[in-house]
């Protein structure tokens, strides 16, 4: 058991409601300011698609090419990391703008928003890291913590946690979004497994056809090299949100639990488990939006509901907290969270 989950339980429950008052802090001051943001990025972000998808259409021309790869390339990271994954988690609710809203952003990604969101918003941020609960601890292929039994094929982690998967990630979350273990367990039926298949093949047929058919047929002569330029983008957005998520979740220092240490959990504890089980990516600005703030990956477990934004500007408050009450705070440049990431992967393949 961690040390900080040994926290008094009046401990927890007092660190827990410093916390709600930083959370109530954020509530009542958002406002124009946010909102500018948001709409801003959505901006930038149809901006860069629609010169990188222009400039594609004339890419037998290799400097097009290039400019117009790196802006798709950008555009779907942002759209995937900054706008979809936090609007999808509520953070823009407030502002009542339905082009905004979680209920009706559907985003570049094959599957459908509302499997994700039982997921990741439902599953994952519940029981983050608790074996057993949180699917998204080794996504169910792969052993991320001690307390997982050990299997012969965890020997080839190492080679499908990564090189395989990284850069067909966003195909692997449409798989792994239809809990087909779930219906082999008996916890879902055939039929609804079936009515969700139907929804994410009808999802990742659109996604697929207007990457790597309706634009580079728009793209007449420059067809093929279009083509090319949309793999690409899909590619290098895919590594990304790969390592991203990892180093947030994985790395030194992100802990694990077990159904019995959280047994009873208070709403303080959930806070404290919420902490201990994420990890910071330190960087200047740019890293934190092309992250989608998940960068921010403590703040963002503790609050997934504020507007990202906003993280920067509590991290100091969360890691005071943290430290106040003896709770690690687990933060690190990128190449060391990844590295210490795989350093995992590695160790916890063998039994």
């Amino acid at each position: 058991m961690a040390a900080a989950l040994a926290l008094a339980p009046s401990e927890a429950d007092a660190f827990g409601q410093e916390l709600d008052r930083i959370r109530a802090e954020v509530l009542a001051e958002r406002g124009a300011e946010d909102a500018r943001y948001i709409r801003t990025l959505i901006t930038v972000h149809r901006a860069l698609e629609a010169g990188g998808r222009a400039s594609l259409a004339f890419s037998l021309l290799p400097p097009a090419w290039m400019a117009g790869t790196a802006m798709l390339t950008t555009a779907k990271i942002l759209e995937n990391m900054e706008l979809g994954h936090n609007i999808l988690h509520g953070q823009w609710d407030w502002m009542r703008d339905p082009a905004i809203h979680s209920t009706t952003w559907e985003w570049d990604f094959p599957t459908p928003a509302a499997a994700w969101k039982h997921t990741h918003n439902d599953l994952h941020h519940t029981w983050t890291n608790v074996v057993g609960r949180d699917r998204d601890l080794g996504y169910v292929a792969m052993r991320m913590s001690e307390d997982q039994p050990w299997h012969p094929v965890h020997l080839l982690q190492p080679l499908y946690g990564g090189p395989l998967l990284a850069p067909l990630f966003e195909w692997a979350i449409a798989l792994y979004d239809l809990e087909p273990e779930a219906v082999v367990q008996g916890r879902k039926s055939v039929r609804a497994f079936l009515g969700d298949l139907a929804g994410m093949a009808h999802k990742a047929a659109r996604q697929f056809t207007k990457d790597y058919v309706l634009f580079p047929l728009l793209a007449g002569p420059s067809a093929l090299p279009c083509l090319l330029g949309n793999l690409t983008a899909n590619l290098t957005r895919n590594i990304w949100a790969h390592t991203v998520i990892f180093c947030g979740h994985f790395p030194a220092g992100a802990e694990s639990f077990t159904e019995d240490e959280i047994e009873g959990e208070s709403r303080g504890e959930w806070y404290v488990r919420q902490a201990l089980g994420s990890a910071n990516i330190e960087g200047g600005p740019l890293l934190h939006i092309l992250t989608g703030n998940l960068s921010h990956q403590v703040e963002h477990h503790l609050f997934p509901d504020l507007p990202s934004n906003r993280y920067a500007q509590i991290a100091p408050q969360v890691r005071k907290l943290c430290e106040k009450y003896g709770i690690p705070y687990t933060t690190g440049p990128l190449l060391r969270q990844y590295t210490s990431t795989w350093a995992r992967i590695w160790r916890l393949a063998l039994p």
